[in-house]
């Protein structure tokens, strides 16, 4: 019978550590060739917005399909697990954490492997409900990290923000910028990032906009950049404007972009000096999803949480 879970009990099954291990799990089987994807797709609603997209891990053993309805008020978010060798729905999992923390896990997997060794500090660009698994997933991958600075527009987010994961207020963007790793949270449509604020040998890891519409970095962050990749080009192309008008601009050229799993697996070297600048552009795609699902149902059958259905 599948197994159902809400929110509250996923809240409490997977600590960021784990949840990096599943992510980069996924990493690995993408370069080996046994995910396939499907982009997300957006479909309009009254003010809003449905969107979909799936994946297969044959190697994991699972498929999913994840759909949300999104507002301005919020989103509702599921995850449909599904077996891969037989009829069988394993699981519904309300999704909201999961997909804050599988966006998390992923920029904690291209720090891991882009950042530079040593990186001691941590620059934020943004405090909304993403931001909070960017820090504690980056820092379970990454056990150098001593400071976090983070920044965003309305003081008192900022504040409560900082106070919820032990961060320091900056006074602006560029002061979070000026950080060993740099990552942008933000539904901004106007760049929050600017290259000239980057310092050598910066990781820049862009994980807010992720429609043609919206842009966290500058032209100068990419013209900057020795190494850029991404999740997955073939969604990136469809809905990155941090990398699509770079390359209109011809700052840029796709041939130049490369997915982070070709790093995770070792056959790119990825970053190749300490004082290199290196970006990965997050759109999030439906692999996460799928790794992160099912060690949320081991887990939680472990722990006999959720209810079978």
């Amino acid at each position: 019978m599948p197994l159902f879970l809400n929110e509250q009990e996923v809240l409490g099954l997977l600590e960021p550590r784990a949840a990096v291990e599943a992510v980069e799990g996924s990493f690995l089987r993408m370069a080996a060739g046994s995910i396939e994807l499907a982009p997300r797709r957006r479909l309009k609603l009254q003010d809003g917005r449905l969107a979909d997209m799936a994946a297969t891990d044959l190697q994991l053993g699972y498929a999913c399909v994840k759909c949300y309805a999104g507002f301005a008020a919020g989103a509702a978010f599921l995850v449909a697990l599904f077996a891969v060798d037989r009829p069988e729905l394993v699981a519904l999992i309300e999704a909201d954490h999961l997909g804050r923390l599988r966006t998390g896990a992923a920029s904690a997997v291209a720090a891991k492997y882009l950042a530079r060794d040593g990186a001691t500090s941590l620059g934020v660009i943004g405090c909304g409900t993403q931001a909070e698994t960017q820090v504690t997933c980056i820092r379970a991958a990454v056990p150098s990290i001593e400071r976090v600075v983070a920044y965003c527009r309305t003081d008192h987010n900022l504040r409560a923000f900082c106070e919820r994961v032990s961060a320091q207020p900056a006074e602006s963007n560029r002061e979070a910028a000026e950080q060993d790793i740099v990552v942008t949270i933000t539904t901004s449509r106007d760049p929050v990032l600017r290259g000239e604020w980057l310092q050598p040998g910066s990781l820049v890891c862009a994980a807010g906009a992720n429609n043609p519409a919206s842009r966290e970095l500058d032209n100068v962050v990419l013209d900057r950049a020795a190494f850029v990749c991404c999740d997955w080009k073939e969604q990136a192309k469809i809905e990155s404007a941090d990398l699509i008008e770079p390359i209109q601009h011809r700052v840029l050229d796709w041939l130049e972009v490369h997915e982070l799993h070709e790093v995770v697996s070792g056959e790119l070297p990825g970053r190749q000096s300490p004082d290199d600048i290196v970006v990965f552009k997050s759109n999030g795609i439906a692999a996460w999803d799928v790794a992160i699902a099912a060690a949320t149902v081991d887990r939680a059958r472990e722990r006999g949480v959720g209810l079978e259905l």
